[in-house]
C-alpha cells in the first residue's frame, strides 16, 4: 500500500476511536440496560465488556493485542493521589495492568521535579475487564494504554463536576500545522521526554504538530524521540503505551518503533492535504467475541 494512503487509513481509524476523549461525563451515571440476548454471537463485544463494572478475580494478565483483547486481574488507580487526579470518573476507565498503574503513580510523583507541575490529570486507561469500549478508543483493551492530559493538575482537589465537565487544553494551532505557542510550553516537552524515557514505555502517541515541536525542542539527546509516534486525535492528551509484561505469554506486543528520531520525511507526510483532510471511510464493524482471544470469554464470565 502507498505509505501516504496507509497513514491516511490509520488516521481515519484513530480519529474515529478518539473523538470522545473530551466529551463531558455525568455526576449521576446510570447503568446500561440489560441485553435482550447476551449470547447472540453477532452481538458487539463492546456491549458485553461495557457492562462489567468490576475486574475479573484472576491473576493479572493482558490478553491479546492492544486493539483486540481483554484484561484479567485489573487494578484501579485511586481517583485521588498526592500527585494525580483521575478525570471522567463516570466512565469507570481507571483500570489497568498493575505494572501500568505503578508506572503512572511513579511518573506522577516525579512530575514536580520534572517540570514544576503539581501533578498529572489521568484520562482513560481501560475498563475493569478491558475489551472494546462502547465509546471512544479502538485500543486501550488490555490494560497497557493510558491517556495523560496535557493540562497541569491544579494545586487543589477538583470537584466531581469539574472532573466530568472540565476540558483539557488543545495544544495544536487551528491550521493543525504546529503547536499553539500561547499554550505549549517547555514543561510539556520535559514531561513527554520523561515519560518516553521510562524503560517499560513502548510508545507515546501525540498529535503530529506536537511531534514537530518535540523534534524542534529536543536538543542533542534525541534517543527518546523514536518512541514518540505521531497520531491524530492526541492534541489534548498524550497516550502512554507500555510493552507486554515480561513472561506474559497471552499478551501480543507491537513491533518496535522504526529506528531514528522520526523527525524527517516520515513526519512530513502527516502534514500533507491527504492526511490533514482525509476522505471519510466506511466504519469497520464492531468486534464480536469470536474475534477476540478465546481466553476473553473466561474473563468476561469470571466473578
Amino acid at each position: 500500500m502507498n505509505p501516504i494512503r496507509s497513514l491516511a487509513l490509520i488516521t481515519a481509524l484513530v480519529i474515529g476511536g478518539s473523538a470522545a476523549a473530551q466529551d463531558k461525563g455525568t455526576v449521576d451515571p446510570k447503568p446500561l440496560p440489560p441485553l435482550a440476548n447476551p449470547d447472540d454471537p453477532s452481538l458487539a463485544a463492546k456491549e458485553l465488556f461495557g457492562r462489567r463494572t468490576a475486574p475479573a478475580s484472576l491473576q493479572a494478565r493482558s490478553i491479546g493485542s492492544y486493539a483486540r483483547g481483554c484484561m484479567a486481574g485489573a487494578a484501579a488507580i485511586p481517583v485521588d493521589g498526592e500527585t494525580w487526579q483521575v478525570m471522567r470518573l463516570s466512565r469507570n476507565r481507571n483500570w489497568g495492568h498493575p505494572q501500568l498503574i505503578a508506572l503512572l503513580q511513579r511518573l506522577s510523583a516525579r512530575v514536580p521535579s520534572i517540570n514544576g507541575w503539581p501533578g498529572l490529570l489521568i484520562g482513560d486507561i481501560s475498563q475493569p475487564r478491558g475489551g472494546p469500549m462502547i465509546t471512544g478508543h479502538a485500543s486501550h483493551q488490555i490494560g497497557l494504554d493510558a491517556d495523560v492530559w496535557l493540562t497541569p493538575m491544579p494545586d487543589r482537589r477538583l470537584s466531581r463536576l469539574e472532573r466530568e465537565e472540565m476540558s483539557a487544553t488543545n495544544m495544536v494551532r487551528s491550521d493543525w500545522l504546529d503547536v499553539d505557542p500561547a499554550v505549549w510550553t517547555p514543561q510539556h516537552t520535559a514531561l513527554i521526554r520523561a515519560a518516553a524515557s521510562e524503560k517499560s514505555v513502548a510508545r507515546i502517541f501525540v498529535n503530529p504538530a506536537i511531534k514537530k515541536a518535540l523534534c524542534r525542542e529536543a536538543g542533542q539527546d534525541r534517543g527518546w524521540l523514536s518512541k514518540v509516534r505521531p497520531m491524530f486525535g492526541h492534541n489534548y492528551h498524550f497516550h502512554i503505551r507500555i510493552a507486554c509484561p515480561a513472561g506474559d505469554a497471552t499478551c501480543s506486543d507491537q513491533d518496535p518503533p522504526p529506528r531514528g528520531d522520526g523527525c524527517g520525511e516520515e513526519l512530513a507526510r502527516w502534514f500533507t492535504p491527504e492526511m490533514l483532510h482525509p476522505k471519510p471511510g466506511k466504519p469497520r464493524p464492531p468486534l464480536t467475541m469470536a474475534q477476540l482471544p478465546e481466553e476473553c470469554r473466561r474473563v468476561l464470565v469470571s466473578p
